[in-house]
């Protein structure tokens, strides 16, 4: 192994094992549910969080590197139970580098209703593009998850798709945006089901979802300058 990419294996350990904090910090995984993967760029290799060990006990360390087809490549532990899933991921979509899965509650609640979360607000148009789908049933262990994700998301403005009878997997241009999605997820979730208690929401116009995802996806936030600005 080259000292470049030691390097910045280094540097996705530290990455990977950060972000898993963020899934307890905003309540959405449970024990030792749910993980956090992030694409090595330019190369096959993936880094992923070990199975079933303790959120406390997570440390750059003991993350795993895996090559694309979920086989171990370093580290001491037994990688994630979906790890076949994300692996399938990075596979059919090279431009994902971040793949988080979770079973936050309002969420999962619509999984295992079978119904994607139709778009009735503006942060949801402005992060998701519109619905947040729903995916096909599929069993844990094998790439089967990796190929309804796949299915679902392809085409799809939403970073996130709602497994049926599982729970959410959302992916990012890096395991950072991976992470955010998933929060977001939940935060739309609880709404809608907020929402549906009270009566029945309020429709969006089409067009109206469309500018809030363009505003928000190129407009929103700090920009690099151009250099013509300089």
């Amino acid at each position: 192994m080259s000292a470049e990419l030691g390097q910045q294996l280094r540097g996705l350990r530290e990455s990977v094992a950060r972000l898993h904090g963020e899934l307890t910090r905003y309540g959405l995984v449970a024990w030792t549910s749910g993980n956090v993967s992030a694409r090595v760029p330019g190369q096959d290799l993936m880094v992923i969080k070990p199975s079933g060990i303790d959120y406390d006990d997570l440390a750059p360390e003991n993350m795993v590197v895996c090559d694309l087809d979920g086989l171990v490549v370093e580290g001491d532990f037994a990688p994630s139970s979906d790890t076949a899933a994300h692996a399938y991921v990075y596979r059919a979509m090279p431009e994902v580098g971040g793949v988080v899965h979770t079973h936050s509650g309002y969420a999962t609640a619509w999984a295992a209703r079978g119904e994607s979360i139709p778009c009735h607000l503006t942060a949801q148009a402005d992060e998701f593009g519109g619905e947040i789908p729903i995916g096909p049933f599929a069993l844990i262990g094998g790439d089967d998850i990796g190929k309804g994700i796949v299915a679902t998301l392809a085409g799809h403005r939403s970073p996130a798709v709602l497994m049926r009878n599982h729970g959410v997997f959302t992916i990012g241009r890096d395991a950072r945006a991976a992470v955010k999605a998933a929060v977001m997820c939940e935060d739309i979730a609880r709404t809608a089901h907020l929402t549906r208690a009270l009566g029945e929401p309020l429709p969006m116009a089409p067009a109206d979802i469309d500018a809030l995802y363009e505003r928000y996806q190129n407009v929103y936030g700090q920009r690099s300058p151009s250099p013509a600005s300089h």
